[in-house]
């Protein structure tokens, strides 16, 4: 066997035995100080990562490193509380084998969320971004022998993220208030913030918004044809001119997130309940 189709079926085979009979459908990402969509589910089960053979631990601040199952607008759901980043030395194999693991499980659909920095000038502290197309700086994690069971050896990305759970989301937006931007997501290494120079550059290319994430998640989901809904919360401008004594701080990043989440909370809760 594949040794890593065999890392993939040894965790499944823990986290099943964890789950108590429940069959997840839904399944979420949730990045940096957005933890907090985790207290809104019900009858939770939590898997820690460290119980899981193979798996790789979070590191990053404001990830605390657990699957969380149990029940979300209706639904049964899987989230990570906590993902995996290429920047903390990680090779791409294990950046993504919590999203192989949710896949075989059988979710339905994948929710990804993270803070990034606002490039675009019309994007500020706080907004919610619906992710509509990404660009990729990191590694693709589909590079080395095709997974067969898994996929096609070249998968469609005309269309990453799901055109229609972004229209139910912006419809479902409307009725509940809350505004929402729509973007391009450019994903780098990190974990360096950019230069001011790097991020005129990546708006001159087409990004809205820069993170160190969530990219090679869409890709596997997208290989396996699970539909993704992406949402970035703005957590800093990253613009070209600061003050001399501006600098980007990761607490602040975390903050921001924090302080946003409640609104992406209510969002994802609704829009689950109606997909």
């Amino acid at each position: 066997m594949d040794p890593r189709i065999e890392k993939i079926v040894g965790a499944v085979s823990t986290v099943r035995d964890l789950l108590e009979g429940r069959k997840p459908i839904v399944g979420i990402v949730l990045g940096s100080g957005l933890g907090k969509l985790a207290d809104a589910i019900q009858n939770p089960v939590i898997i820690p990562y460290r119980l899981i053979p193979g798996f790789p631990l979070s590191t990053a601040t404001g990830h605390k490193g657990n699957y969380i199952v149990g029940s979300l607008g209706g639904k049964t759901v899987i989230a990570m509380q906590g993902r995996i980043h290429y920047y903390e030395g990680y090779g791409m194999e294990n950046v993504v084998l919590p999203i192989r693991v949710m896949i075989r499980l059988g979710i339905k659909s994948l929710f990804v969320s993270n803070a990034a920095g606002g490039v675009s000038f019309g994007l500020h502290v706080g907004d919610l971004m619906i992710i509509k197309d990404h660009i990729n700086l990191l590694p693709n994690p589909l590079i080395g022998p095709n997974m067969d069971d898994e996929g096609t050896r070249f998968p469609d990305m005309t269309r990453p993220y799901d055109p229609e759970l972004i229209k139910l989301a912006m419809q479902l937006a409307g009725e509940m208030g809350v505004e929402l931007k729509q973007g391009v997501y450019l994903g780098d290494t990190g974990p360096s913030y950019e230069t001011p120079a790097e991020y005129k550059f990546y708006r001159t290319i087409g990004a809205d918004a820069v993170g160190m994430s969530t990219v090679p998640e869409v890709i596997v989901a997208r290989h396996a044809g699970v539909p993704v809904f992406g949402m970035s919360v703005i957590t800093n401008e990253a613009h070209d001119e600061y003050a001399e004594d501006y600098e980007n701080d990761g607490e602040d990043v975390v903050k921001a997130a924090n302080a946003a989440a409640d609104k992406m909370t209510k969002l994802f809760i609704k829009i689950i309940e109606n997909i």
